[in-house]
């Protein structure tokens, strides 16, 4: 990170095609997300309002030198479990192909566990598809642990596509 400077803040609305670019740059994203060219389905747009309005989520950009090269979304969840203490989800970690083993991820992943704690939680938790092995190793030197086995039940959209 010498080379630049790197700084975390909430997503905003004119941020949106760049965060769909990121989810859509892996394998497994350019099949769940619409990355070519023109306007974006409305539904991104939607979406957007929806974590932005809603205090329990952050949706953040990872700028370096002005210019977004990574993101993330940062849930807080209330819970009755851990004795009434809130939980932080985080999820859609993606750092630009051509800014990665810089230790951008590791930093993004870093700033939500230090915003999880100052925030109180009492468990931080990560969430990525077994597909990804080198995200599963990336995780796991970060202290994570595979303790639960997690499980999605794919739904249609009012087209008829399964989303998972």
């Amino acid at each position: 990170m010498s080379d630049g400077k790197l700084r975390f803040r909430r997503a905003r609305r004119q941020d949106v095609p760049a965060i769909v670019r990121l989810l859509a740059s892996d394998p497994l994203g350019a099949t769940r997300e619409a990355s070519g060219p023109g306007e974006l389905p409305g539904a991104y747009w939607r979406a957007f309002e929806a974590v932005d309005a809603d205090p329990h989520q952050f949706l953040v950009v990872a700028e370096l030198d002005g210019r977004a090269v990574g993101t993330l979304q940062l849930t807080f969840i209330p819970s009755l479990t851990y004795r009434g203490g809130e939980r932080a989800q985080i999820e859609a970690v993606r750092v630009d192909a051509g800014s990665r083993d810089r230790g951008l991820g590791r930093a993004m992943v870093g700033w939500a566990i230090e915003r999880a704690r100052a925030r109180g939680c009492r468990l931080v938790q990560v969430a990525t598809d077994q597909r990804r092995p080198d995200a599963l190793r990336f995780y796991q030197s970060l202290g994570f642990r595979a303790t639960h086995a997690g499980m999605k039940l794919p739904l249609s959209d009012a087209q008829g596509r399964s989303h998972g």
